[in-house]
């Protein structure tokens, strides 16, 4: 199992907020990405919070085939994982036929155009603090337009499958004019559960492209990576979380852990020590719990409301 780094010794009260806890961003491996941990260690380091479920994100493949090949060590293991494709050049893109074998197989989210997006590449250029592969993977952009500027009928149809599935649809790293197509269009084919992944960083959404998705009932995302100070970058205060939560609002909010990565802390203690801190800033306990239990377990299908 992973070696714990031990720098918030969690008090009862604190494993009470945090008891049930979702995490729908876990970078555990394997991945072209290095990782810290793999599918079954983030499983047992889960229960350390008691948490209900993690959901595991590769920008590379589909992560679903990873859990069910993992199956005899996962039956044991004590957190529930589940997982999905991010449509990403590897995968074919936006490619109808990739994500109807993830969901055929049991998958729970479709990640839009992650490391793909015409977004990514061009933050990624600028030295983001964004992961570098460990080998050459001939990555292309991946659009949700057409040669016409019209949301694609391959984006439709990802669109429709996902609706006809009930499972999470996300933003990817798509820019905002993008990410609001892609959701218009999901909204008008039936799709419940969608996600805005950190808009203040590779994203850089308006406000007013925030607003509008938020208001097709998207959610939007922070991740604990980004608060906590034993991750390099970005690095950001904690107050600049708090802002979030005040101006979007704790029902439409969503923190989980976007960590797994090699030298950066275990998801679990990175939501020791941020959850402590939002705690300290006067942010409720159960405002957390809605933003970590209630609204994750919402978009990951393990309930029918938040």
């Amino acid at each position: 199992m992973a070696t714990v780094d031990a720098d918030v010794e969690p008090t009862p009260a604190l494993l009470k907020v945090l008891d049930g806890v979702v995490d729908l961003h876990c970078h555990s491996g394997p991945s072209p990405f290095p990782r810290r941990l793999d599918h079954v260690e983030a499983s047992y380091d889960g229960a350390r919070i008691g948490m209900r479920a993690a959901l595991v994100k590769s920008h590379h493949h589909n992560t679903v085939m990873d859990l069910l090949a993992m199956g005899p060590r996962l039956t044991e293991a004590p957190t529930p994982m589940y997982g999905g494709v991010a449509l990403n050049s590897e995968v074919g893109g936006i490619n109808p036929s990739a994500v109807a074998v993830a969901l055929t197989m049991g998958g729970r989210c479709v990640w839009g155009p992650t490391v793909s997006a015409g977004q990514h590449i061009e933050a990624h250029r600028h030295d983001d603090g964004f992961p570098h592969n460990t080998g050459n993977l001939y990555e292309q952009e991946v659009s949700v337009f057409d040669a016409s500027g019209q949301v694609s009928q391959e984006a439709d149809l990802v669109t429709r499958l996902v609706g006809d599935a009930d499972v999470l649809l996300t933003g990817g790293h798509l820019d905002g004019e993008s990410m609001v197509a892609w959701f218009e269009t999901a909204h008008r084919n039936g799709v419940r559960r969608m996600l805005i992944h950190h808009p203040d960083y590779i994203i850089k959404a308006s406000d007013q492209a925030i607003e509008k998705m938020v208001g097709l009932g998207a959610f939007v995302e922070h991740e604990l990576s980004m608060y906590d100070p034993r991750v390099t970058a970005p690095d950001w205060p904690i107050e600049q979380l708090v802002d979030w939560i005040r101006k979007i609002g704790p029902e439409h909010t969503v923190i989980d852990s976007d960590l797994g990565q090699i030298g950066n802390p275990l998801p679990v203690d990175a939501y020791l020590l941020v959850t402590q801190q939002l705690l300290d800033h006067g942010i409720p306990a159960a405002d957390i719990r809605q933003m970590m239990c209630r609204n994750t377990a919402f978009l990951l299908g393990l309930e029918e409301s938040n």
